[in-house]
């Protein structure tokens, strides 16, 4: 497979930076979603910020959530009973906020925003001269360490005009596990730390994408009465009635989407041969472009649910096996929903933010007829007098993210360096000639 690098210039990762980024694949950071392990977090932003002080940042905050800031219906129910029930849940996954230059008015601020916690799965670290491999190598440790690297490009190529924009640098936990930011980016969002400019480092192979959808969770549940496998008729047969709504859901479900994406994951009953599970689960994972779709989606996932239980209630109340089931369909199942209400980032309308992103011979534009994806970037919905961007090197597919062998090649990494370094010179370059330098 071709490699997605940028045509434009590129910046070469020194050494040093290369070593941090094996340090950093070495460090496990799994989302504590998704591992009953505490992540090595702490310590990865510890290292992190490190590297950045010899370019000159910051380190302005590095805490962990306050269980206050996660309220409300937007924090999905797997954060609410993991903070309820686990405790130094959120102690063990802080964010860090590192700032580069003088306190700024936010117009003269560029925000990049990355993430150091991953999926569970780990993989074996190595580099070979020519590709990283392991756990975070592209998403997003691998693109944290190029960002440092353009970072440094352009502070060599025009110390000056930088001299006069402020840069933060949002290393967050909370991405991964269905967490959807809510203890990392959101809170530091809140608190302030966003600029003019706002770019979220994500696998988009090197194509500049400016929206983002959200998405929602929604589990169904069915709860009724176990039998033994000898008689099969007394009890509910979860799985029966569980996969019929799956296939349901996942034919007819799509056609509503707009613009978003419908997974019919995970259906859970049970391990073993030798009965019939009364309960089951099934788990839908559904993405809108904005709030409108989003809840037409969900009032149409419902109804759905509601007219495939009938569906089969209708088709198997005279089944030998199934009668059961078939006549409590109704009473024993009912849509659960783990996750809902997010916000989605609309597509941008900033020509002055785009420009300045896509200038000829640099990152192209995702296509507009090209589904988008979820990130964090959607709590940027709203927020007055900000651009955001989402770019990154390689491809979530083809690099592997989430999966076995995952892998971030060096001149990915080094095409996005380049980007970063030209953005930040030519976002410095348009304000200094707007204000003419902040220090004269």
């Amino acid at each position: 497979m071709a490699s997605t690098a940028s045509t434009a210039s590129t910046t070469r990762l020194t050494r040093a930076e290369r070593d941090l980024l094996l340090r950093l694949l070495e460090l496990p950071t799994v989302s504590m979603l998704e591992s009953e392990d505490e992540p090595r977090l702490w310590e990865a932003q510890r290292s992190y910020a490190d590297a950045a002080r010899d370019l000159g940042f910051d380190v302005v905050h590095h805490a962990a959530a306050e269980a206050s800031e996660l309220t409300g219906d937007q924090v999905p129910l797997a954060v609410r009973r993991a903070v309820e029930d686990r405790p130094g849940f959120l102690a063990a996954q802080p964010s860090l906020v590192l700032a580069l230059g003088p306190d700024l008015p936010r117009t003269n601020t560029v925000m990049f925003n990355v993430h150091l916690d991953t999926v569970a799965g780990l993989e074996p670290v190595g580099f070979d001269g020519r590709r990283f491999t392991g756990r975070g190598a592209i998403d997003a440790k691998g693109p944290a360490v190029a960002l440092l690297a353009g970072i440094r490009a352009a502070l060599a190529a025009a110390p000056d005009r930088l001299a006069d924009t402020r840069v933060l640098i949002q290393a967050v936990s909370g991405e991964e596990g269905g967490a959807m930011g809510v203890f990392g980016t959101r809170p530091l969002l809140r608190r302030g730390w966003y600029g003019r400019l706002n770019v979220f480092c994500e696998p988009t192979g090197m194509r500049v994408l400016s929206r983002s959808t959200a998405a929602m969770t929604a589990c169904v549940r069915v709860d009724g009465d176990d039998a033994i496998d000898d008689r099969p008729a007394a009890g509910h047969n979860a799985t029966v009635l569980l996969g019929h709504l799956a296939q349901r859901l996942a034919v007819r479900l799509p056609e509503h989407a707009a613009g978003g994406q419908v997974c019919v994951a995970g259906l859970h009953t049970g391990h073993l041969h030798n009965r019939v599970y009364g309960t089951g689960r099934l788990l839908l994972n559904c993405s809108y472009p904005d709030s409108a779709t989003g809840r037409a989606l969900a009032d149409h996932l419902e109804r759905e649910v509601a007219d495939g239980v009938r569906e089969f209630a209708d088709a198997y109340r005279t089944h030998r096996v199934l009668a059961r089931t078939a006549a409590d369909a109704a009473a024993i199942t009912r849509v659960e929903w783990h996750k809902r209400g997010l916000p989605a980032l609309p597509a941008a309308v900033d020509p002055w933010a785009i420009d300045l992103m896509t200038p000829e011979g640099g990152p192209g534009r995702w296509p507009a007829d090209e589904p988008s994806f979820t990130c964090d970037a959607i709590w940027m919905a709203g927020l007055p007098g900000a651009h955001t961007a989402i770019l990154g090197p390689g491809d979530l597919d083809r690099n592997h993210a989430h999966a076995a062998g995952e892998y971030a090649d060096l001149s990915d990494l080094e095409a996005f360096a380049g980007a970063v370094s030209g953005i930040l010179v030519r976002f410095a370059a348009r304000q200094h000639a707007t204000t003419g330098g902040m220090r004269q």
